[in-house]
């Protein structure tokens, strides 16, 4: 797949929306870049749908939209022409639209203000979001297994979660089923568990959609450490660190 004006508009919408994502996709070869861009550029425009209108009615037609897009992708037909459908069909299986159908219907969680049912459905909204994002990739990358792939990506996702708390909060959402500091240490450490479980299976993951997981790792040991910095909004490295680690990675192709 080469780097057409689609794939280039898809770049720069990263670029915008995700800049940790951008830089962990810069930080891989070319011809993993090219593939890589459709797919991250779907995830930032399917993570703002339900959040671009107060109405819940349009938030909903907005993610069928991309539901609608992604089932002309799986049947193997023509797809609409849009620059992030048109540059996905051209990458995307029918199993890859499968799973990124299951990250859309997750995340009408986002529209409405229902917490989440219990603690199961907060790890499987994590499981569809972020752990279904890593699978694709590393599909789009030639991996066939899933196990890895998937611990990795509830790692990052749950990272990600934690981080958005705050803000998650402020527009009127209830991001955690347990709130208390020691719940939210327990929480990350079951991150940590898959962390260590995917690094266990490191050959299954292409490092090149590994990297997009380059900080979860550090995050997620700093809210055990430290659960009162996700209710702060300070759970962050440094930037210095978080340059430094991207570079070893991509580098060493470990993570």
């Amino acid at each position: 797949m080469e780097f057409d004006d689609d794939v280039i508009a898809c770049a720069k919408t990263v670029e915008r929306a995700d800049p940790e994502r951008f830089a962990a996709v810069m930080a891989a070869p070319l011809a993993a870049r090219a593939r890589l861009f459709p797919l991250y550029a779907f995830n930032v425009e399917a993570a703002r749908a339900p959040w671009v209108t107060q109405e819940s009615m349009i938030a909903e037609m907005r993610l069928q939209w991309w539901r609608d897009a992604l089932e002309e992708i799986g049947k193997g037909g023509p797809a609409r022409r849009h620059e992030v459908v048109s540059p996905l069909a051209g990458v995307l299986d029918a199993e890859g639209a499968a799973l990124l159908v299951q990250s859309l219907e997750a995340r009408r969680w986002d529209i409405y203000r229902d917490p989440f049912e219990d603690q199961s459905h907060l790890e499987r909204y994590i499981e569809q979001t972020g752990g279904h994002l890593m699978l694709v990739a590393a599909r789009l990358l030639g991996a066939r297994q899933r196990a890895a792939a998937l611990d990795l990506g509830y790692a990052a996702g749950l990272a990600a979660f934690l981080r958005a708390v705050p803000e998650l909060e402020s527009r009127g959402r209830v991001p955690l089923v347990d709130g208390r500091p020691e719940a939210v240490a327990a929480l990350a450490r079951g991150g940590l568990a898959r962390l260590a479980r995917a690094r266990a299976q490191r050959a299954d993951v292409p490092t090149a959609a590994a990297l997009a997981a380059w900080q979860a790792g550090p995050l997620l040991r700093l809210a055990v450490a430290q659960p009162g910095r996700v209710a702060a909004g300070q759970l962050h490295l440094p930037l210095l660190r978080q340059r430094l680690r991207l570079i070893w990675q991509a580098a060493s192709g470990r993570w």
